[in-house]
């Protein structure tokens, strides 16, 4: 179970790097333009997906900064954001790796953000979750790309497992 998720993480930091990639050939107003998506323009997509994952890292761990509000915005310029989003996602692959298996079928108790309730539930559903909802939104910065008159971005999981980062994966 422990190389299923470390294999999302791997996925996840991949498609991350592509969706950046992209979003750097965006001048300022298009990086801040409301598209209609959930969270409006990339840059409140890209904050949307970094802030969750500071929220779930915090959970899991009890360490790190972690926003109040999910429409938190943690940095307005694409540069600070990747650099966070980079390292927020070599901090997921780290903290990944040190878990095992048995670990990963354990319990963990929070609060939730949005309606301020006590959850308890397994780890491993929660981690599939958390790489889901970054799947979801990358899909919603994939179609704001194309919105803007971007190329679009292969993203497919597949294809991440036949790049050389995937390979020990598949």
């Amino acid at each position: 179970m422990r190389q299923h998720f470390m294999m999302f993480a791997a996925y996840n930091q991949w498609a991350n790097s592509r969706i950046y990639d992209a979003a750097g050939e965006l001048d300022e107003e298009a990086f801040n333009r409301d598209v209609g998506a959930f969270f409006g323009s990339m840059m409140g997509t890209l904050n949307h997906l970094l802030a969750t994952d500071r929220i779930w890292m915090k959970r899991f761990t009890g360490e790190g900064d972690a926003p109040t509000t999910l429409d938190a915005i943690l940095h307005r310029a694409l540069p600070g954001l990747r650099a966070a989003r980079e390292a927020e996602d070599r901090r997921i692959i780290e903290w990944l790796g040190s878990l095992s298996d048995k670990m990963l079928t354990g319990r963990f108790t929070y609060m939730t953000v949005s309606d301020m309730r006590t959850v308890s539930q397994r780890l491993a559903p929660a981690l599939a979750h958390v790489f889901n909802h970054q799947t979801h939104h990358r899909g919603q910065a994939h179609t704001i790309l194309t919105v803007l008159g971007r190329p679009s971005v292969q993203l497919d999981l597949a294809h991440f497992q036949r790049t050389e980062e995937g390979r020990a994966f598949a």
